[in-house]
Formats: C-alpha cells, sequence, structure tokens
C-alpha cells in the first residue's frame, strides 16, 4: 500500500480570477473546453452534497484515523464546490446561459438524493435512514473511483500545458486532491458496512447505477453547454454515442480529455474483491503538483 496513503488530508483554499479567461480556453478546441466545462455544473452541487452525506456520517465512524481522513475530504470538497461556483462567472462573461440545466443539478441532488428520496416523505422514514445513507455512501464511493482516475490522468497529461494557465491550474489542482484523498470514500463506505459479502455485492450494484447516469449527467451537460456556443452547435445534436466516440477520438488525438475507454477499463477494475483506490495513482505525484500549482501555491 502507497505509504502516503494516510498523510493529514487538509484543504488548500485556492482562488482563482476568471475575467480574462478564453471562452475555448484549450484553443482551437470547443469540444474538449466544453466537455471539461461540465464540471462547473454538476460540481458545485455535486460536492456540498458529499459535504452534507459525510457530516451525516461522521457520528457512526469509530476508527479515529478515518474520522480525520473524512473531516479533511469534507473540507476539500466544500472548496472544490465554491471553487466551480465562482467559475459559473465564465459563463457570464462569455453569455452562455446554463440555468436551466444548474436547476436540474440542484433537483438531482438536493431533491433525489437528499435526506428522503423523493416521493418517499410520507413514509416513516426513520426505519431505513442509515440504509439510506449507506446507499449514498456507496454511490460517492463510487464517484470518487472516477474523480480519482480523472485526476490521475491529469497528473500524467501534458497537453493542457497549452491550455488557458488559470483554467488548466483549476482543474490540475481539483484532480490532484482527487488523487490524494481518494481511498477515503471506499473506506469509509467499507467501514461502515461490516458485512464484507454484502459491502461487495453493494459496491458492484451501486456501481452498475451509477456509470450510465454518470454517463448521461455528463452527456447532458455538455450538449447544454454546446447548444449555447455558436462554435459548438453541431456536439448539442450528438446522442450519447456520438458524444462518447467523439470523446474517445479527442482523447486519442490531443488527450484533451480522458479516453472513453480509459473510464470504462477503470470500471473493470472495481471489479475484483481486492479491488482498493490506493493503487488507483499516485499520491506523491499529486503533492508533487499541489506544491507547484500556482493557485495552491498562493493559498499558503
Amino acid at each position: 500500500m502507497n505509504a502516503l496513503a494516510h498523510h493529514q488530508i487538509k484543504a488548500r483554499k485556492v482562488q482563482f480570477d476568471f475575467s480574462a479567461v478564453p471562452k475555448h480556453w484549450i484553443p482551437n478546441d470547443a469540444f474538449s473546453t466544453h466537455f471539461l466545462n461540465v464540471a462547473h455544473l454538476v460540481l458545485p452541487a455535486g460536492e456540498f452534497w458529499f459535504c452534507r452525506v459525510y457530516n451525516k456520517a461522521l457520528p457512526y465512524i469509530k476508527d479515529e484515523q478515518l474520522k480525520q481522513d473524512v473531516l479533511g475530504f469534507i473540507r476539500q470538497e466544500a472548496v472544490h464546490g465554491r471553487t466551480h461556483q465562482h467559475a459559473l462567472q465564465y459563463f457570464k462573461n462569455h453569455q452562455i446561459n446554463v440555468d436551466a440545466y444548474n436547476r436540474r443539478m440542484h433537483y438531482l441532488f438536493e431533491i433525489l438524493l437528499g435526506e428522503a428520496p423523493a416521493g418517499l416523505k410520507a413514509l416513516q422514514f426513520k426505519a431505513t435512514e442509515k440504509l439510506w445513507l449507506l446507499t449514498r455512501l456507496g454511490v460517492v464511493a463510487a464517484i470518487e473511483h472516477f474523480t480519482g482516475v480523472a485526476g490521475q490522468w491529469s497528473l500524467d497529461n501534458t497537453s493542457l500545458d497549452q491550455a488557458d494557465p488559470v483554467m488548466a491550474d483549476l482543474f490540475r489542482w481539483h484532480l490532484a486532491e482527487e488523487v490524494e484523498h481518494r481511498s477515503v470514500a471506499f473506506d469509509l463506505f467499507a467501514h461502515l458496512f461490516e458485512n464484507e459479502f454484502g459491502f461487495y455485492l453493494s459496491r458492484q450494484a451501486l456501481m452498475a447505477i451509477v456509470l450510465p447516469i454518470l454517463v448521461k449527467v455528463w452527456v447532458d451537460g455538455l450538449r447544454a453547454i454546446c447548444r449555447e456556443d455558436a462554435d459548438a452547435k453541431q456536439y448539442a445534436r450528438y446522442n450519447v454515442l456520438q458524444m462518447l466516440w467523439a470523446m474517445e477520438k479527442t482523447g486519442r488525438k490531443t488527450d484533451h480529455v480522458p479516453r472513453f475507454s480509459y473510464l470504462l477499463k477503470a470500471s473493470l477494475r472495481w471489479l475484483p474483491p481486492s479491488f482498493h483506490p490506493v493503487h488507483e495513482g499516485n499520491t506523491q505525484q499529486a503533492l508533487n503538483y499541489l506544491n507547484r500549482s500556482p493557485a495552491a501555491w498562493a493559498a499558503t
């Protein structure tokens, strides 16, 4: 196991100035620019939802080291959410209206995945409160598998060296922290589940649900942005398969986005009982970037 897996996880209170970020901040690549821009739409609601769920889990944690990791995770995710929320100014600067999609993300995370599943508030929910908490923790663990994998992609990536330095640093800082805390969600889900066989079956079932939903959410977000950009309107007409193929081709050609096959292979690595996220990334590589990130350095 990586010797740095349990180093102290801390939030870095970064700040970014989006006033001069060009519309296509990856030069001559509207598709990759907006593919990554979807993060600004999904993550504010998603990251704050992570924090609420994890705060609910804190009283159940019996391991002090894990509790400290979870607290570090919460603090980092709160900064991630606020930072991507501030990045919405970029869309306003370029007259890209994403309000309707933001409302959908609010509904997904605050209503459908809220304290009581939508439509079930009339039931006696208290009896199944911990089960619903466990389910949501499993959803977070599945999502965090992909953010960690994407994080390692960003650390190995050199193509973003040609992108706008502000937005490139935002994504690299965020994704480096995803690598840094990549094991926390998995460890918390396992810690609270208690039954090893049930834990294995549950994480497989939840991944089977999360992966297609994550794909749909991201594709819909990309279409929503592209509809607002005259230089990218052709992508707004793509169906899911066309969008994934465009992602695959662009990733192979430029490495501006991770290839879909790269993420699909990562989902297959989730299957064995021996799987653990510690093997999915390089903590020292993440810390090396965080030590030279302009925003993270300024935050110190």
